[in-house]
């Protein structure tokens, strides 16, 4: 569960970072993968259909290895379009990291299963974008998942990946899923205890935490680009003074 003082000092570090230009968006890596106190909080937002077109954009910008380890062949520009039309928004639930300039640098979705007999089961995909590398996101995003699977009444979540993933894999195995590697595929899954309290207030608070940040992110991003758009004003009255002159 997350720590009432750690929801302070996130909101505070949140508030904190709206003062910095966008020209300084160089976060540091986290360093969960070696070990980092896993107090960090990364905000991560539960996105809907509104954010359809920074999912697309997101997706888009992964490179062609990423492409075809995230959807197991080497997804085109109108593959990937098509997966964000299909999108079910209302049954599926889709997991975002956003940086200061609001583009979407980490996502996940969790599919639930359609099948009557496999109906507390869901799988789970994940991508994360090349600059945002080597600071856990997948890790935490998969974290995310895992807890609202479990407060969702799931009892099992999957990964099917291409054996070479090794990066995914690596989640899955420390998270203490069952890895079964078939050929060029390997399956995962993860058995999840039932939902308590403590279960329902992390995600909650989680939750709270990031859509907090998200909007402090789009007043800030407000702020900086009206500052922007001031400094370019003056800039043309400057030169139209200097032509003036002349």
């Amino acid at each position: 569960m997350v720590h009432p003082g750690t929801l302070l000092k996130a909101s505070f570090m949140a508030s904190k970072a709206f003062f910095r230009s966008p020209a300084q968006d160089s976060a540091p890596r986290l360093a969960v993968a070696q070990g980092a106190p896993s107090s960090v909080v990364v905000p991560i937002r539960s996105i809907g259909p509104s954010h359809t077109e920074r999912i697309t954009a997101h997706l888009l910008a992964l490179e062609p290895r990423d492409r075809y380890l995230r959807f197991g062949y080497s997804a085109n520009d109108e593959q990937i379009r098509r997966y964000v039309a299909g999108l079910n928004f209302e049954r599926d639930e889709i997991f975002g990291i956003y940086n200061r300039k609001l583009e979407l640098i980490a996502m996940a979705h969790l599919a639930f299963s359609i099948d009557p007999e496999l109906q507390s089961c869901a799988e789970f995909g994940v991508s994360v974008l090349a600059h945002a590398r080597g600071r856990g996101y997948g890790a935490r995003l998969f974290d995310r998942a895992a807890m609202h699977s479990r407060n969702e009444g799931v009892q099992m979540m999957f990964i099917h990946a291409l054996s070479e993933n090794t990066a995914m894999l690596n989640i899955a195995r420390k998270a203490g899923a069952t890895v079964e590697r078939d050929g060029p595929e390997t399956e995962a899954y993860l058995k999840l205890e039932p939902a308590d309290l403590d279960s329902r207030m992390s995600e909650m608070l989680d939750e709270q935490i990031a859509q907090t940040d998200y909007r402090l992110k789009v007043q800030a991003k407000k702020f900086w680009d009206f500052l922007a758009l001031l400094q370019e004003v003056r800039r043309g009255v400057r030169d139209s003074r200097d032509r003036m002159r002349m």
